[in-house]
């Protein structure tokens, strides 16, 4: 019976310790927003921060007409970078709402959506016919600089999938799924990188 009270007395001394601890983590409210981007979540998804924060590096692709595209981030700019496929279903919901997104932004803000699983045109044309996404610059890996980059930089971890880079051409973090961006959360961390410079 002392050795249980003695064990319960000790759980609640780790607990209180453990506590303080966490509690000397949490940044004050005045710092939070300058360190820590804004929550975005998008079904069973949130914004994942990458570290280390990397270049974004140029990827060479073709566009839904053939011709060679060299994609890469500009600084000052926000870019997303999206990674899709024809066989994926949540993808015709992420696409339009790219799509959206990019016609909606005055602002500086790049949109790339790259498939993943073909590089026939016709195909990816197909796919992409019966979506609303001519505001969407769409390209296919002809030459697999994507999938070498999803290697080192932009893995898929689920899909779709959308990395965001930040002003400083860097690649700040990803959410997959369909997330709303023209949602008061996904304003929110845009505009949090974009403060960020």
């Amino acid at each position: 019976m002392r050795e249980a009270a003695r064990k319960g007395m000790t759980l609640s001394r780790r607990s209180i310790l453990m506590a303080a601890a966490a509690s000397l983590a949490i940044p004050p409210a005045g710092r939070a927003q300058d360190s820590w981007p804004p929550m975005f979540e998008a079904g069973r998804s949130q914004f994942t921060l990458v570290r280390p924060r990397a270049p974004m590096p140029q990827l060479r692709l073709q566009d839904l007409y053939g011709r060679d595209a060299i994609v890469t981030a500009k600084p000052g700019r926000i870019t997303l970078v999206n990674f899709w496929a024809t066989w994926c279903a949540a993808c015709k919901l992420d696409l339009p709402m790219l799509a959206s997104l990019a016609a909606s932004r005055p602002e500086p803000l790049d949109v790339v959506a790259i498939c993943t699983d073909t590089k026939d045109l016709r195909k990816i044309r197909a796919f992409l016919g019966g979506l609303a996404v001519q505001n969407l610059a769409c390209y296919a890996d002809a030459y697999g600089a994507a999938a070498e980059a999803s290697r080192a930089m932009f893995p898929l971890v689920g899909m779709p999938v959308t990395y965001l880079v930040g002003a400083s051409s860097r690649v700040e973090g990803y959410i997959t799924g369909a997330p709303d961006w023209l949602s008061p959360a996904g304003a929110r961390l845009l505009q949090f990188y974009r403060e960020r410079g």
